[in-house]
């Protein structure tokens, strides 16, 4: 059972389920954008919105999906598998990068060299 638990909260399969289940969303809006666009390219710039107002709207609509989409996910999948992954894989406090120390030890002795 642990090595399920390890394997599900590693990150790899969360992200990649939230990126898929997001670029579906995205690529239906992205799919009623140009039928919204393909559908008034050959009127005049003046007759985009008041002609036929349902292919606009399912834009809009799949806008609004999608939005409520990005919330649902982020608040039931991705707000519990990060309190989750921080409960049982708890990150180390994080010390000086080595190249940061090394660096500073650098600058020491060429402070003690210079005194």
């Amino acid at each position: 059972m642990s090595g399920f638990k390890a394997f599900v909260l590693r990150g790899n399969l969360v992200d990649l389920a939230v990126a898929v289940i997001i670029g579906a969303a995205f690529g239906t809006v992205v799919s009623s954008f140009v039928a919204w666009l393909t559908n008034k390219m050959p009127k005049s710039a003046s007759e985009y919105f008041s002609n036929d107002p349902k292919s606009f709207g399912a834009f809009l609509n799949a806008i609004i999906a999608f939005v409520i989409l990005a919330a649902v996910v982020y608040f039931l999948v991705v707000m519990p598998y990060t309190k989750a992954r921080e409960k049982f894989f708890p990150q180390e406090a994080a010390g000086k990068p080595a190249d940061v120390a090394l660096l500073e030890e650098i600058r020491d002795l060429l402070a003690a060299r210079q005194s």
